[in-house]
């Protein structure tokens, strides 16, 4: 049996599996999908959304790319917050990173990745060159990765601050909150490092007056 062909083996394991527990499992999913929750994580396959928090299927809509960006030219990450935010309704946004991100590790180094991750990881460089006087105090490297992590975290829920679709929702309907979260490899827990309640105010240069 192929890897591949096991995965399909347990989703049937798993399907039959619901339908034994709860046999309108399904019937709930297909009618209705009301989220509280948008995740933008990472794409590392060690910071599954649903297992790390508990939630079940219909209780968290997911956004993960490389070190969890949430970048003002990213139509893909803009059109998920769009829809979690305007038409799920979600009460939360959540940015969440993880110790030990390889991505961000990559941009504090100066090797080449080649056109496309260079690119993507100069966003990261960006937060580190923001925090370059504090970073460079950190002497130990892994406590300074960490450090830039968690300063990543807080630079991406910024950045969705910056949108005219939070500041749209939070002038209208007093939504949704926004959470900066960094999960822990090593002991698989989630430390908070942000919180942004709707309507708070920042840089004058970001907000939008006609909204």
């Amino acid at each position: 049996m192929t890897t591949y062909e096991k995965l399909l083996l347990d989703n049937k394991a798993w399907a039959k599996a619901q339908e034994e527990k709860d046999p309108e499992f399904f019937k709930r999913l297909i009618s209705i999908q009301r989220p509280e929750f948008l995740w933008i994580g990472c794409s590392d396959s060690r910071v599954p959304a649903d297992k790390i928090t508990g939630t079940q299927p219909g209780e968290i809509f997911v956004h993960r790319n490389i070190a969890n960006m949430v970048v003002h030219t990213d139509v893909n990450l803009l059109s998920v917050l769009d829809y979690a935010v305007n038409h799920l309704k979600v009460q939360h946004v959540i940015v969440c990173g993880h110790y030990g991100c390889g991505g961000v590790k990559a941009a504090m180094d100066n090797n080449d990745y080649k056109p496309v991750l260079n690119m993507w990881l100069r966003n990261i460089k960006d937060v580190y060159h923001q925090h370059r006087d504090e970073l460079n105090t950190i002497k130990n490297e892994e406590a300074k990765t960490d450090r830039l992590i968690e300063l990543n975290v807080e630079e991406q829920v910024m950045h969705l601050a910056q949108t005219s679709i939070i500041q749209r929702a939070w002038k209208n309907e007093s939504r949704p909150h926004l959470h900066g979260w960094v999960y822990g490899l090593k002991d698989g827990l989630i430390k908070p490092v942000l919180e942004m309640a709707p309507g708070t105010h920042i840089d004058p240069l970001y907000e939008y007056n006609n909204l």
